[in-house]
């Protein structure tokens, strides 16, 4: 054959790791939005309203919530940006990193944000390390047109990094993060009082 073209060991590992993540991605969201399902209902969500807001039938969502009842009872969930353990400060700085990437063309954190949420990387002490090392450079090379929250949530978040609280959370670190990130990114999102 004229033309015919060979496939090397690198290229098919290169694309088929492509496709783990993309597998493993998926793995992770369907477990995580079951997770949140279940913290949703603990807060006291109806069924109905969590299978609007999925798209999932209402039947689809009680097998989750029943699922995860099947567990154990847990306490319910605080939502309160004021929370000390490590995968809640991870979720706050991600949705800090989130809203600097969105408001900055030039953020330098934009190319993790978009790969933490693609499932590309996963929330390792080495990516909570560079993620901060990122943000803080944002927020040095944006300080003029930064809003004040930005800089003072940054501190509360690096200092409970650097000293995190030794607790026992009442829901799986992948929702902590996600719930701490959605919060984070409306209290910055917020006009200041």
């Amino acid at each position: 054959m004229i033309g015919a073209m060979t496939l090397t060991e690198e290229q098919a590992g290169r694309m088929l790791a492509d496709m783990n993540d993309v597998i493993r991605a998926g793995d992770d969201m369907r477990r995580l939005r079951a997770e949140v399902i279940a913290a949703l209902a603990g807060l006291g969500w109806t069924q109905d309203r969590i299978a609007r807001l999925t798209g999932m039938s209402q039947p689809a969502v009680s097998k989750h919530v029943a699922r995860q009842r099947t567990g154990g009872s847990q306490p319910p969930l605080e939502l309160s940006l004021d929370q000390h353990d490590v995968p809640w400060l991870e979720g706050r700085l991600w949705g800090l990193a989130e809203h600097l990437a969105e408001t900055y063309d030039t953020a330098r954190c934009a190319r993790h944000v978009h790969a933490i949420a693609r499932g590309r990387k996963r929330f390792t002490p080495q990516l909570v390390d560079e993620l901060r090392r990122l943000v803080e450079e944002d927020l040095r090379l944006h300080r003029e047109r930064l809003p004040g929250g930005c800089r003072a949530a940054y501190d509360r978040i690096s200092r409970g990094l650097d000293v995190p609280a030794k607790v026992t959370p009442p829901a799986p670190a992948s929702v902590r993060r996600t719930l701490a990130r959605e919060l984070q990114r409306s209290r910055l999102q917020q006009p200041p009082a």
